[in-house]
């Protein structure tokens, strides 16, 4: 017998809705919100008003790109938190009305165990490899970074986490102080592509057990251009490929030592990516070595392409 589910999720600024079967995702419909790109940030009530106006349009394409019609879904799921509260309302509010409607459950799901989770979801008419119990699970997105001790489905156990900033805030905003364009995560990947990852360094916080900080990174990124700047005027434009490729190395250093000691401390050798960050080129290829020298197995969370709806 197979079950049909309606995903809804509204944590921050993509309106997203997607219908499973069993465990294969039949469509993933994302509409973003180019309006905070003005702002150099997400703006949380903006953030809620475009999600009123995107979640019907999104729920519709979701369900006509899986063709599946309203009333064979058998289940609702959406995000209770964490997230903005005016984001996460308006989903929460389109999927208890919608359940409602049609008198059908509703699932409260936990945005960050989602982010393992996906790792679990199979595309139609291939079969990835999935994690198998126990594992640890690096994940990574612009409000959190965290190290995870999976052990079931439903039993997980956060063993390291940030003690302050995220490692995908840090990108955004050693970003924004270079004048790079918000999103600034994904441009800074693109521009250390093209620079010398050792032109620069800057300092890596020393924190207990598996924690994490970025804050410091920050602080030290940021004063840093403030001296070079005090010579060179033009110090961002003429070294914007090196600062990124050498910020990026600094990062990902900083993510994978703690992660490579987790694993070593545990004896737990399989390793899932998870979150935003996931998609860093850098992080990537750190990990992707770090597996390649016998040290673990490696899983990298599927990367769905959906399509995207621009309000």
């Amino acid at each position: 017998m197979s079950t049909i589910i309606l995903g809804i999720e509204s944590s921050c600024d993509d309106t997203s809705a997607s219908i499973i079967k069993n465990s294969t995702i039949l469509s993933n419909v994302v509409a973003g919100q180019s309006v905070h790109e003005d702002y150099g940030g997400v703006v949380p009530e903006l953030a809620s008003r475009a999600h009123q106006q995107n979640i019907i349009p999104v729920v519709h394409k979701a369900l006509k790109d899986a063709g599946v019609k309203a009333d064979e879904v058998d289940a609702v799921a959406f995000t209770r938190g964490p997230g903005l509260m005016g984001s996460l309302l308006v989903g929460a509010s389109f999927a208890k009305g919608f359940a409602l409607a049609r008198r059908i459950p509703l699932i409260e799901v936990d945005h960050l165990q989602a982010h393992v989770l996906a790792h679990f979801i199979q595309e139609p008419d291939s079969l990835k490899a999935v994690p198998s119990f126990p594992f640890l699970c690096l994940l990574v997105s612009g409000g959190n970074s965290q190290i995870i001790l999976v052990k079931s489905h439903l039993e997980m156990e956060i063993i390291g986490q940030t003690i302050d900033d995220a490692a995908g805030e840090a990108f955004d905003k050693c970003a924004k102080v270079m004048g790079l364009p918000y999103p600034g995560g994904p441009l800074v990947d693109k521009y250390a592509q093209e620079g010398n990852a050792d032109a620069f360094q800057f300092s890596k916080p020393r924190i207990a057990d598996y924690n994490y900080s970025f804050s410091g990174l920050k602080t030290s990124f940021l004063y840093f251009l403030r001296d070079q700047m005090k010579v060179d005027l033009d110090f961002i434009q003429n070294n914007t490929a090196d600062l990124c490729a050498s910020l990026q190395r600094t990062i990902v250093e900083i993510l994978m030592e703690k992660l490579m000691k987790a694993s070593k401390e545990t004896g737990i050798r399989e390793v899932a990516l998870a979150g935003g960050v996931s998609a860093n080129s850098g992080l990537r290829s750190a990990l992707a070595a770090w597996w390649k020298s016998g040290a673990g197995r490696l899983i990298f969370q599927s990367c769905l392409i959906p399509p995207t709806m621009r309000p």
